[in-house]
């Protein structure tokens, strides 16, 4: 049997014909030996009672030595190293003196034994153990599990190590997990191929090969893969017939990925591949793996085709009703107005009276023609109905239906085409209104009117008959058609009717994982880390009502006692006062300004030349293309984005020509590339000695929050928004910050509500950063983010605009109000625990369906959020949230220090908006691009250039820090942790550029020397 303590096989970095899944920098964070600034060394090697007393019971310097040593990397990484003198002398230097008075070792050689004594003493402190047999056969189940739901290898090999220390196992040598991902994945392929195989038939392969055809110098896959520009009535044409195009290919699709058992998730990692790929790529693939990607790929944008159509659906409706109610209420005004001015001639009717020309023997019939003379019949009755006071001359439902009649023809014209294409479903309670859309989508198709048999009046609200139905109780067909048309949007976005070939307007049902799946949930919760959801849902209602009656108590008679300022007691009344938020956010940091001014380009450079950001940035060809990125033309093309110059007017600028910039960014600049090389920077800035000094409350304190951009060009998702664009339209990037870094964005429509997106920024954030507690404003809080984030375990700590409604009106208990008398703060109402207990089987249906990926996390949060339909799952998932929105609600209104930490944490993202204005700086900081693929793009562009500029503010910092800490400076250097690195007054983004591949000496040891000197005297005083 191998020795389980034998290191002589230990890997090094893994050689190029293995899988490579980590870049260097984060192996080394995961496998490498630490390297500790003095704060880490005090952190890592201070000793417990029980550490101590195993230390005194070894005998010489060096085996105490190395137990220290391997003591602290073990605390830092959960390994083990080989020990050598020269690499760890500064270690050994600090351990010695505080432990054994300064005493030296010429090596660190020691028996075998002795060794495997330490470690195995280390093991039993720490309550780990070392991997075996049994484990390295869970390890490759593990991995089969996960390459199912992912095929992207770090999925595979993050779910491993978590499951690792999970099991509190040390980690293997990298090569061995390397090894385990590549066996998953390719058995997973070769799983998939023969899946293919089987279940596609040759008439398919010649479909999906015709995609890949070259149409008069177009590929049929390039023409698919662009998506609809804005809901014009040409864009929905095109895309409508994309979607014929594919549509017998889509039911293909979805036949085999069913038979084949692929994950949501894969089919989306899969289909993203057809984006990143030319065709010429895929075309010298295995015809098997071609296949694949292409029907993953059919399947993902008929299903995002559907979206974009149901979609305008609804945005045109929406935009028919409010120009319909705006033209109503100017007639009404119109009329009102009219009425006015009409009443000189109805003085001259009443005149006709009392004229004495006027004898008692005239017909009435001639003085009515003299009273029609001077003003119509209709204008005569309207001034009577105005004249008594009786609103129904002016009523704005006839004038409604009248604006409705007047835009009829562009009604019929942008929408019959969608509902022709269309294939709709729903509840039982919609089956006369899709009876009715049916009957009206067949006949559309036929060029015919809607028959009568197929017209239900059942439609028709009792207020609107009288507007549908002309004298003889026929129905009005156009009006009865925008009819149905508004009630088809009130459906779909209440959840009643659904699209089954939609992501985002399928049913609720659809979008969670099978039975088959769900029926494996007690083994499958505790794998994903929902091991508490797995818990007994009784055990947990236990524990929160305990927690929640202790709480209520304890800050009720704090609040009685007068020892809560922020609400107080008075006279049987609450009073509120107004909260100690933190300090604002500086909107400048003085601490920079006796910092170097630097160009970004050589910014970049050296950031680059520290972490190797730019190795992320691989050919569109794949990892082994022999063409490498020029590194200052790609910087130069990711300015050209992040600016928001653009590459025109960046090769009118710069020294490179458009031809270079336009090849680079086609070849290397990508989402895939940039999201690695934002993490990879993340992940850098964390290793810095400065980063754990960002911790808000000694935890990680993210916060999300949008920012609003104009967009230039429509866009599918650019929308309006009076407040942010005036008349034109934008849309909202998205941004989650942890202690001061961008871990991960997106860009959203401006009507789409934040609060779906909170979950999902948060567990797709694939960085080393993993917040603790999470903080948004009132937008980023809905009906069930606390409940979601609190059993994926995170702490939800929102900010609301009015705190004191609030939990007024959103604070529950596990007892009736009554019994808790006068207290000052009072439930509103008890907690159903019996709903959440019979309905926990179908939450964690819901849990584990997010966990999985099953489809988009946003989908999920948003249906569960805002869809009217209810049900009792529904109802027990907001009942289990308010359980912990109650318990936070009341360590807010108890702590002044949550509530400056919460503020803390949004002014970071305040901050951060700056920075990302002030790159973006170019047009007005507008969005110049045609699709919301290329807003990602040039979103996560200055989301990688803000990165760069935090990480080389920490290094100054840091290195500000080491020297502060040497010249023992306490008070400078606890005023330097609260220095943001989130500044730029140093850097040069603008002006004409010289992208060089020379990297200017950057003396950041003087830099911070002066800094910590002289210009300490700049921003001391104001830290």
């Amino acid at each position: 049997m191998s020795d389980p303590f034998d290191f002589a096989n230990e890997d090094v970095f893994p050689q190029s014909e293995r899988l490579q899944i980590l870049s260097p920098e984060e192996y080394e964070l995961l496998w490498g030996l630490p390297y500790f600034s003095e704060a880490e060394r005090g952190l890592f090697f201070t000793l417990n009672q029980r550490e101590g007393q195993t230390l005194g019971r070894l005998r010489t310097p060096r085996t105490k030595l190395h137990f220290l040593l391997q003591l602290g990397y073990f605390r830092a990484r959960q390994r083990f190293f080989r020990l050598d003198v020269e690499t760890v002398r500064d270690d050994l230097a600090y351990v010695s003196r505080r432990y054994l008075d300064g005493v030296m070792i010429a090596d660190l050689n020691i028996s075998k034994h002795t060794r495997q004594q330490h470690l195995s003493l280390i093991l039993a402190l720490f309550g780990y153990r070392m991997i075996d047999q049994r484990i390295r056969l869970t390890l490759e189940e593990r991995a089969l599990v996960a390459a199912r739901i992912s095929s992207r290898p770090v999925y595979v090999l993050r779910d491993l190590i978590d499951h690792l220390r999970h099991q509190r196992v040390v980690l293997p040598g990298y090569t061995h997990l390397q090894d385990v991902v590549r066996r998953a994945l390719s058995f997973e392929r070769q799983r998939l191929s023969e899946a293919l195989d089987q279940f596609i038939a040759p008439d398919d392969e010649v479909m999906l090969d015709a995609l890949l055809s070259d149409d008069d110098g177009l590929h049929a896959v390039t023409s698919i893969k662009h998506h609809p520009r804005d809901f014009s009535h040409k864009q929905l044409l095109v895309e409508i017939e994309r979607g014929h195009q594919i549509r017998e290919l889509f039911f293909v699709a979805r036949r085999v990925i069913a038979q084949a058992g692929l994950s949501a998730e894969s089919v989306r990692f899969y289909a993203s591949l057809v984006d990143y790929y030319t065709v010429y790529k895929l075309k010298r693939m295995t015809p098997a793996m071609t296949r694949l990607y292409l029907l993953c790929f059919v399947h993902d944008r008929y299903q995002r085709l559907n979206d974009h159509l149901l979609a305008a659906l609804c945005a045109l409706v929406r935009r028919y009703s409010d120009e319909v109610a705006i033209a109503a209420k100017e007639s009404v005004y119109r009329h009102k107005i009219q009425a006015n001015d009409d009443l000189g001639q109805g003085v001259k009717i009443l005149q006709l009276f009392l004229d004495p020309a006027i004898d008692d023997q005239t017909p009435f019939v001639d003085v009515r023609v003299r009273a029609q003379d001077l003003l119509t019949v209709d204008r005569l009755e309207r001034l009577c109905q105005h004249l008594t006071g009786d609103a129904g001359g002016f009523d704005e439902a006839v004038y409604e239906w009248q604006a409705i009649d007047a835009i009829m023809p562009k009604v019929k014209r942008n929408m019959r085409p969608l509902l022709r294409f269309l294939s709709l479903s729903g509840t039982a309670s919609t089956r006369t209104l899709l009876n009715t859309i049916e009957g009206l989508a067949q006949a559309f198709r036929s060029g015919l009117q809607l028959p009568d048999d197929a017209i239900s009046t059942a439609l028709i609200p009792e207020r609107a008959r009288r507007h549908l139905l002309d004298p003889v109780g026929s129905v009005i067909r156009d009006r009865y058609e925008f009819l149905v048309y508004r009630q088809l949007r009130d459906r779909l976005e209440a959840g009643d009717l659904f699209c089954p070939d939609s992501a985002r307007y399928r049913s609720f049902e659809d979008d969670l994982v099978d039975d088959a799946t769900f029926q494996n949930r007690a083994t499958l919760l505790p794998q994903v880390g929902l091991v508490e959801a797995a818990s007994s849902i009784k055990d947990q209602l236990a524990t929160l009502q305990e927690a929640l009656n202790t709480r209520l108590e304890a800050v009720n008679e704090r609040i009685r006692a007068g020892e809560n300022h922020f609400v107080q007691y008075r006279r049987g009344q609450t009073v509120w006062t107004r909260g100690h938020d933190a300090q604002e956010s500086l909107q400048h940091e003085p601490f920079f300004d006796a910092a170097g001014r630097v160009d970004i380009d050589q910014l970049l450079l050296f950031v680059d030349k520290r972490t190797d950001f730019l190795a992320a940035f691989e050919h569109v060809m794949g990892r082994y293309q022999r063409e490498r990125a020029d590194k200052p033309v790609t910087i130069a093309a990711l300015m050209a984005y992040a600016t928001n110059i653009g590459l025109g007017r960046m090769a009118e600028i710069s020294n490179l020509t458009r031809h270079q910039l336009s090849g680079t960014a086609a070849n290397f600049i990508r989402l895939e590339t940039l999201r690695e090389a934002n993490d990879r920077l993340a992940n850098a800035t964390a290793r810095l000695p400065i980063f754990h000094h960002f911790d808000i409350g000694n935890v990680v304190h993210s916060a999300s929050d949008g920012q609003k951009f104009e967009a230039a060009i429509p866009t599918v998702n650019a929308r309006h928004s009076a407040k942010y664009f005036g008349l034109k339209k934008g849309v909202v990037a998205y941004t989650l910050l942890a202690s001061h870094v961008p871990l991960s964005a997106r860009i959203i429509g401006a009507n789409e509500h934040e609060s779906h997106y909170v979950f999902d920024v948060l567990f797709n954030n694939a960085t080393d950063i993993q917040p603790a507690t999470h903080s948004t404003d009132t937008h980023g809080a809905n009906q069930v983010n606390f409940a979601l984030l609190h059993l994926f375990g995170y702490r939800f700590a929102p900010r609301y605009r009015d705190f004191r409604s609030k939990i007024q009106a959103g604070l529950y208990g596990f007892k009736h109000p009554n019994t808790y008398g006068h207290c000052p703060l009072k439930p509103i109402r008890r907690i159903r625990e019996n709903l959440i207990i019979s309905e926990w089987p179908n939450i964690e249906r819901i849990l584990l369906s997010l966990a999985l990926k099953t489809t988009t996390q946003s989908v999920i949060v948003s249906k569960l959020s805002t869809y009217r339909r209810q049900n009792r799952t529904k109802k027990a998932l907001w009942e289990f949230d308010n359980i912990i929105k109650s318990l936070y609600l009341l360590d807010y209104v108890d702590s002044p220090i949550l509530r400056r930490n919460v503020h803390k944490a949004l002014n970071r993202g305040e901050a951060y908006h700056r920075l990302r204005r002030a790159i973006a700086y170019a047009h007005g900081g507008r969005f110049r691009v045609r699709s919301q693929q290329e807003q990602d793009l040039w979103n996560e562009c200055a989301r990688l250039i803000a990165n760069a500029v935090v990480h080389y503010n920490s290094i100054i910092l840091s290195e500000v820090m080491q020297t502060l800490e040497n010249s023992s400076n306490k008070a400078a250097s606890e005023a330097l942790k609260r220095i943001s690195p989130l500044a730029w007054q140093h850097v040069n983004f603008y002006g004409r550029y010289r992208f060089d591949s020379d990297l200017l000496p950057i003396d950041i040891a003087a830099m911070a020397s002066q800094l910590a000197g002289t210009g300490a005297n700049l921003w001391l005083n104001t830290a």
